[in-house]
């Protein structure tokens, strides 16, 4: 069995049990359940943005503990003040460090689309993820088939929220909905971890013309944004290149604020 179906295997598990503690009835009744949402679309198309959804997680299955004991308030904060466009947190505890109460921390204290960012196999996790204040969810083509994608998709939208679509093989593009979803594209293999940006350039042609488009990990330098942008990607989620360091804020800062200057450098 590989990594990625173990955490499937344990997410199923632990979404039975969720769901005898906390009744979808209950997940309504929360104070964000019927708040209104801030669009991650358009925030990844604001000029005045940096197109980064800035990622906040405590570990991951192919590095192990990477900033285990991070604050969200702190690290949070420093994103969006450093001109993130976007947050990702983190949900799963088992293989990730993270928990509901890390997005909900995240919400109160910022004013930004925020992703929950989780391996979604159930409709009941759409709920919770708007019950805890999320904008956005993210649905792994790899880990779904094509009903399971559009019902998804079209449930979550009827409860506000917008969806990122995650691909990682050219086998996986029959499964995008007719719908208006954010298009994603990971350069890890989530089968084995390895991790190449060349999957994003790769796979970026094959993307529905329309749709609004992510570069996913891989991401370490600013000019990889550069050489992305050029390519026609809106945004792009970066997690460990910030985490890992003692001050993931001040290092998503200085990473945003190297990307115009390359940005003229190339245009020059």
């Amino acid at each position: 069995m590989n990594i990625l179906q173990q955490i499937l295997n344990d997410k199923k598990t632990y979404i039975d049990h969720r769901k005898t503690i906390v009744p979808t009835a209950l997940l309504k009744e929360s104070i964000h359940f019927d708040a209104p949402t801030i669009s991650l679309k358009e925030y990844l198309l604001r000029d005045d943005k940096s197109g980064i959804i800035a990622e906040f997680k405590r570990k991951s299955p192919s590095k192990g503990n990477i900033n285990p004991y991070a604050e969200v308030d702190e690290i949070s904060i420093g994103y969006m003040q450093a001109g993130a466009s976007a947050l990702s947190v983190l949900t799963d505890a088992k293989y990730f460090g993270g928990n509901d109460q890390d997005l909900q921390l995240a919400r109160k204290l910022n004013y930004c689309p925020i992703l929950r960012k989780d391996f979604i196999v159930d409709p009941y996790q759409i709920l919770e993820a708007r019950s805890i204040g999320a904008d956005a969810i993210l649905l792994i083509a790899s880990v779904l088939d094509c009903e399971q994608i559009k019902d998804f998709t079209a449930f979550a939208t009827e409860i506000g929220l917008e969806v990122l679509l995650e691909v990682h093989h050219d086998n996986e593009f029959t499964k995008i909905p007719n719908s208006d979803v954010i298009m994603g594209v990971n350069a890890r293999n989530l089968e084995t971890f390895e991790v190449s940006l060349q999957n994003c350039v790769r796979m970026f042609p094959n993307l529905p013309t329309e749709s609004i488009k992510v570069a996913e990990s891989g991401i370490h330098q600013p000019e990889d944004i550069v050489l992305l942008k050029e390519i026609g990607f809106n945004g792009f989620l970066i997690g460990e290149r910030f985490m890992a360091t003692a001050n993931p804020g001040q290092a998503c800062r200085d990473f945003i604020q190297a990307i115009p200057t390359l940005n003229l450098a190339v245009n020059a």
